[in-house]
């Protein structure tokens, strides 16, 4: 009888698979609930697989978790899919936005980023519209919005929809720019010759564009330019002010909008650069004059616009250039006898930067000014547009409306709260060592 439980026992031992199906062979199982809920956690498995492989591959639309650069997963909508031939299993990838950030991270991710428990097909728009503005908290949907349609506001919900789908994926990830290799934020309508790029190099000094480092390289050598082309207005310590004419140098020009679209999602490109000046700000050493970034502005505006389009390449920004440019466009219009404005719509970092610049400028005067001034005064004093004024200080709560008129309420103590949350003013311009003339006086 010994030997025979032995064999029995070895039996079982061999045979973990009939041990599932009959438990109760080795005398039965002390805790039968072991088996049971193994055989949940493999069922589980089975219908996690099943569940996985039918959503395959996804279709564009679908809302699923993703995993980001900082390790954790975020909700991602799929915005386009391409077949990856490279890899030999020929899976897709999908481009994908990120529906808590600015379209500028959307990207092209692996399969295995994405968490396939959490698919959710995609539903009729106006039907998620619906749903998803029941759901969301009034700040979320705040939220939301300002990230999705920022810098749209002159456009209706058809031009709005027409201007996303026209430009929903990224056509260029990098280019390399100087000695930086920069990741780019947005679409831009390079030439359909460069339809097949990923990256694309740049000469930093006539910015020409090329699909090869080598072509680049060769580029180099023949380039004479050091400089932007155009004429030095501004010099003080490393930093230069270029101003060029979009007639006079149409190729910069042109190919200088096609780079700034890459980092610019709410702007129009214009292909008529003849209308506009340009003012190129370098940083300058031995090797000659580095761009950090741009502002434009129309030869003759209707509106009185003195911006058109600003722009900081990301190496540079955070270092106060943005501010620096905001700054030099009103001293322009100081010499011109003009109020400006800055062209609408804003990005959302550019109204985050007037916002500043209108705040720090305006109550520095009130700070430093004894007895009463009017919007006019200061409007005269600054450059700036009375309605900017006037809604900066509304915003601020420092306006009241009394006996029909605005009042500006200007406590030290508020003064002084709005000016420490407003930040540092940035690079200051030193207007003794800018050199240039009004467009409208030039022969």
């Amino acid at each position: 009888m010994g030997s025979s439980a032995n064999t029995e026992t070895a039996m079982v031992t061999a045979s973990p698979a009939l041990n599932h199906k009959h438990p109760s062979i080795n005398g039965g199982d002390a805790n039968p609930s072991h088996n049971t809920a193994a055989m949940l956690t493999i069922s589980e498995a089975d219908a996690s697989k099943k569940r996985r492989t039918g959503v395959l591959p996804l279709e564009v639309g679908t809302r699923v978790m993703c995993q980001w650069r900082d390790g954790k997963y975020h909700p991602v909508k799929v915005i386009e899919r391409r077949k990856n031939h490279t890899d030999g299993n020929n899976e897709y990838e999908y481009y994908v936005h990120y529906t808590e950030f600015n379209r500028r991270l959307d990207e092209w991710i692996k399969l295995d980023q994405l968490d396939l428990d959490s698919v959710e097909c995609a539903l009729d728009e106006k039907v998620e519209d619906k749903v998803t503005s029941l759901k969301m908290t009034r700040h979320q949907k705040r939220k939301i919005d300002e990230t999705h349609v920022e810098g749209h506001e002159e456009l209706d919900a058809a031009s709005l929809r027409e201007h996303e789908e026209f430009t929903k994926v990224k056509n260029i990830a990098t280019i390399e720019l100087g000695k930086y290799e920069i990741e780019t934020w947005y679409f831009s309508p390079f030439p359909p010759e460069y339809n097949d790029c990923v990256k694309l190099f740049f000469c930093e000094f006539c910015l020409n564009f090329m699909k090869r480092k080598e072509q680049l390289q060769r580029h180099m050598r023949k380039c004479d330019l050091k400089h932007p082309p155009g004429d030095e207005i501004y010099r003080s310590s490393t930093l230069s002010m270029f101003e060029v004419d979009g007639k006079k140098n149409k190729v910069y020009a042109q190919n200088l909008c096609y780079l700034a679209k890459l980092f610019l999602d709410h702007k129009t490109l214009y292909y008529d650069v003849d209308l506009f000046l340009f003012y190129i700000l370098c940083e300058c050493d031995d090797r000659g004059c580095h761009m950090v970034g741009y502002f434009s502005k129309e030869k003759h505006s209707e509106e009185a616009y003195n911006l058109a389009c600003i722009l900081t390449l990301p190496p540079y920004q955070r270092k106060g250039y943005g501010k620096f440019l905001i700054a030099f466009s009103y001293e322009l219009s100081k010499k011109e006898g003009k109020v400006g404005t800055p062209e609408r719509p804003l990005s959302d970092l550019g109204l985050v930067s007037y916002r500043g610049y209108w705040t720090r400028i305006l109550l520095d005067i009130l700070k430093k000014h004894k007895g009463n001034i009017s919007i006019k005064e200061l409007s005269d004093m600054t450059a700036i547009k009375a309605e900017d004024i006037l809604s900066t200080l509304q915003s601020l709560e420092l306006i009241q409306y009394r006996k029909g008129q605005h009042v500006i309420c200007a406590d030290p103590k508020v003064l002084d709260r709005h000016l420490k949350a407003a930040g540092r003013g940035g690079l200051d311009v030193d207007v003794s060592k800018m050199i240039w003339t009004p467009y409208k006086e030039q022969s």
